[in-house]
């Protein structure tokens, strides 16, 4: 009985360093995720870095600079707004919000919002009522 104490034993500290190891290959690359966000502009990967730095204003620079990219200004108004907030005194934020505030001032006042210009129907219309 004394013999099957040690095997016991040396079984355990195995499943442990073998669950250890596992753990650590399951831990995604921080550092890879932050230079897709940064140089290809990858949403995802932008999203990916921010769950480890959710108050990094330069992370959310670049996820801003990624929506700006993939045209979408009022995703990346909202984030830029964001990093301001958390750092007022960044002027490459501040400069990049003020652009984008810019480009979509000028995008509404050119082509007009889309309720201005369509013609609005409606089901509730007095003429269309059967009672």
């Amino acid at each position: 009985m004394n013999r099957s104490i040690p095997a016991v034993l040396s079984c355990a500290v195995a499943c442990l360093l073998l669950s250890m190891t596992s753990a650590r290959a399951a831990v995604p690359d921080q550092s890879a995720d932050l230079q897709r966000c940064r140089e290809h502009a990858d949403i995802d990967a932008c999203y990916d870095a921010i769950r480890w730095s959710p108050t990094d204003p330069q992370l959310l620079a670049a996820l801003g600079d990624a929506f700006a990219h993939a045209n979408r200004s009022a995703d990346a108004l909202r984030i830029y707004k964001r990093a301001a907030s958390l750092a007022p005194g960044d002027r490459g934020i501040t400069e990049k919000l003020t652009d984008m505030q810019t480009r979509l001032s000028a995008k509404r006042s050119a082509g007009g919002t889309h309720t201005e210009t369509a013609k609005r129907y409606s089901n509730s219309a007095p003429e269309s009522q059967s009672h």
